[in-house]
């Protein structure tokens, strides 16, 4: 129960981001869309930014599980660019909320940003490619490609690595 209660907190705050945004979102509202009671919800969550904190730390190991599926590096790339560039939150956020999603993006010494960095260097076997498909992600959640696009500059990236 602890646990489907957390995943239901967590994935009613990210429909929120995706609908209202991340700056006009309140605890009351995470609450309400999580169908949870307020109670339940500071049981779990101190406050606004610790339900975000957990929600950033759910999604870094969301896109780890979608590239440890694939069955090779370029599909792994594949997949993330299309996870990135299809999420409505990141959509949402790009419009409304552009400052809190650059401060999420530069966050480089970020302990997220290290776990799914080291993640990407196990599933793609080279950090240098870990380390430029990081950037290549992060320029698509500011500018997503559309599928296509997705599996050629998987290709490519992982080709001019020389791996």
């Amino acid at each position: 129960t602890h646990r489907r209660t957390q995943s239901a907190i967590l994935e009613g705050t990210k429909n929120l981001i995706a609908t209202v945004g991340l700056t006009k979102m309140s605890v009351i509202e995470i609450a309400d869309t999580s169908q949870v009671s307020r109670a339940t919800l500071y049981n779990h969550y101190r406050d606004k930014e610790s339900v975000l904190a957990a929600l950033c730390d759910s999604e870094i190991r969301r896109l780890v599980v979608i590239a440890q599926r694939a069955t090779n590096p370029t599909s792994a790339l594949e997949a993330l660019s299309l996870a990135v560039s299809s999420d409505a939150a990141l959509a949402h956020m790009r419009t409304n909320d552009p400052a809190p999603l650059a401060q999420v993006l530069s966050a480089t010494a970020s302990p997220l940003w290290t776990q799914f960095n080291g993640a990407l260097a196990i599933i793609l076997q080279s950090q240098i490619l870990a380390d430029l498909a990081m950037r290549w992600l992060i320029g698509q959640v500011l500018q997503p490609l559309i599928p296509d696009d997705s599996r050629s500059q998987a290709e490519f990236l992982f080709s001019r690595a020389n791996i």
